[in-house]
């Protein structure tokens, strides 16, 4: 019997490759006479080796770290998702009393309560399926998850989208705005149309119009959106449908409401009017609280849509495109998962004092370059600023006078007989 010469360190991977490699020759040779350096020192090996069973690098530690390193995924994500909406609704409810009447804002809280219920609801679920691996194997709880994942999707989508109506009704339709009465409880009144529509067009997959199912990933549960069902397809096709129009709709309101805005700016500087009047139009039309409800929509509407978008495309892409792709399906649900969490955010920076600040600071800029030239121009005249009052009243005539019809003639003041009065 001889011994082999070195036997090198061994680690489970190689032994269980050994031992397989060997067994494999075993079946297909003929049996030969078994000796230390054949299936039975690797057995022997394996058997001894203190890292079989426990050690540095057993197989139970690796699971266990890699399982450690996947949960504390959905944990960031619903400990940054539960904060931010809550600090979100804290400074959204200690606003101005003119704040917190508007629609807008309204509206803007009705979004971080609903980000903040996603996040409450859904990602318990996800934690504790990672902790025991067997918590969304069961149907009803499959079934409410996607539930949850397809309403709060849609109901953020639908709010920002009103959102967006509502700015376009205030600036480019103001009569109608005043007419319908759009105010804090009619905002409200939508917000709960839009829950309870949703709620029950979401809740259509668990009456039998779809089935919810357990992803290739074992981590989240969503609508068979690749099945062969025809009322299945058309579920997952209207859904997709919806969302895409909800998007649309946004970005066309968005663009409208701030080419609108641009067109007033012009056709307000081109009317020939005196610049102060000018000024205060312009002013009043980009006041700090119009200038950061657009600031608002605009960004939201674009976080919004850029993680809600994957997801929609995902939905017609298992629809119509032969092969799936989970790694694509587990991103775009991780990129809509990511939303909640930077959209409170939003809110807590572009705050009405942070715009107060940043528009001081344009002013400060413009008047700075607006007065260096006028001071150049006083070292070389300082005759005329010695009587500035008289030299601004008299500017102020000639504007005048320029745009007053032709019609209209001045008579000079008789100085003799004001001097004798």
């Amino acid at each position: 019997m001889r011994l082999p010469e070195k036997v090198h360190p061994l680690t489970p991977f190689l032994l269980l490759r050994e031992v397989k490699k060997e067994m494999h020759s075993q079946i297909l040779n003929k049996p030969r006479q078994l000796s230390l350096t054949n299936t039975s020192l690797w057995v022997y090996l394996a058997m001894e080796s203190p890292d079989f069973t426990h050690g540095s690098v057993s197989i139970n530690e690796t699971l266990m770290h890699h399982s450690q390193a996947a949960i504390a995924l959905p944990i960031f994500m619903f400990v940054g998702g539960a904060i931010g909406n809550i600090i979100a609704i804290i400074v959204l409810s200690v606003s101005r009393q003119e704040r917190k009447s508007s629609a807008f804002y309204t509206l803007v809280c009705g979004l971080a309560v609903t980000d903040l219920l996603g996040t409450c609801l859904a990602s318990p679920l996800t934690i504790a399926h990672y902790l025991t691996h067997n918590v969304l194997k069961d149907q009803h709880v499959c079934e409410f998850q996607s539930f949850l994942l397809l309403s709060f999707s849609l109901t953020g989508l639908s709010i920002i989208c009103t959102m967006a109506a509502e700015r376009y009704l205030a600036i480019c339709c103001p009569y109608n705005y005043q007419r319908w009465g759009v105010d804090r409880r009619f905002a409200q009144k939508f917000l709960f149309f839009i829950y309870i529509s949703h709620i029950f067009f979401c809740c259509l997959p668990m009456m039998g119009m779809s089935r919810s199912e357990l992803q290739p990933s074992h981590t989240w549960c969503f609508i068979d959106w690749g099945g062969h069902e025809p009322v299945a397809a058309v579920y997952s096709v209207l859904y997709g449908a919806v969302s895409l129009l909800l998007i649309l709709g946004t970005i066309v309101l968005n663009l409208v409401v701030c080419g609108a805005l641009l067109l007033m700016r012009q056709r307000t500087v081109q009317r020939p009017v005196t610049r102060a009047s000018v000024r205060e139009r312009w002013r009043a039309l980009s006041s700090a609280a119009e200038t950061q409800m657009i600031a608002v929509l605009v960004v939201t509407s674009a976080v919004v849509l850029a993680c809600s978008a994957p997801l929609v495309v995902r939905v017609f892409a298992n629809r119509f495109m032969p092969k799936n792709d989970p790694k694509a399906d587990l991103a775009a649900i991780r990129i809509a998962s990511v939303n909640p969490i930077l959209d409170p955010w939003i809110y807590i920076l572009l705050r009405r004092s942070l715009f107060r600040k940043l528009l001081r600071l344009s002013r400060r800029c413009r008047s700075t370059r607006s007065t260096s030239p006028m001071t150049q121009r006083n070292r070389f005249y300082p005759e005329l600023t010695t009587e500035s009052h008289v030299f601004t009243q008299l500017m102020c005539n000639t504007n005048i006078r320029t745009q007053l019809p032709t019609t209209v003639n001045f008579t000079p003041y008789n100085t003799e007989s004001i001097t004798q009065t």
